[in-house]
């Protein structure tokens, strides 16, 4: 009955430490890669360089959820807010330029080419609107 009383008690001993050890450990790296979205835009490199506000929307052909991402941006455009789509196939000097790995990136930059806010993906609508109204209500 004692040899029992001590093998439950090493037992007890190993569980308490190996939790004590894997706590220690804190939380693995996360393994979703975060795509790269540029900070800067040179307004040259686009169409209305004097408008206050860009929105760009890297996009390809082969991208499905692309033409979902121009829909949503499309209705911005006005005069302050100049709405571009800059596709691979024609534009793909302005991919590599600005490192787009993925595809819809959208890039709100304000006059300066300071990129203010950005999308991954296709952005929900009321998102994109928001985001913009921030921006230009900041700027």
């Amino acid at each position: 009955m004692e040899r029992l009383a001590i093998a439950v008690l090493l037992a007890a001993l190993v569980v308490g430490f190996a939790y004590v050890v894997q706590r220690r450990r804190g939380t693995e790296a996360p393994t979703q890669r975060r795509w790269a979205v540029p900070d800067q835009l040179d307004r040259d490199d686009f169409e209305s360089p004097a408008a206050p506000w860009l929105i760009a929307i890297f996009t390809s052909a082969t991208c499905e959820s692309c033409a979902q991402a121009m829909a949503k941006a499309a209705p911005l455009a006005s005069p302050t807010v100049a709405v571009q789509e800059v596709a691979l196939d024609k534009q793909r000097d302005l991919h590599r330029r600005y490192n787009i790995e993925a595809v819809p990136t959208l890039v709100v930059a304000d006059g300066e080419g300071v990129v203010r806010a950005t999308f991954v993906g296709p952005p929900k609508a009321d998102e994109l609107w928001a985001a913009v109204a921030q921006v230009k209500d900041a700027g």
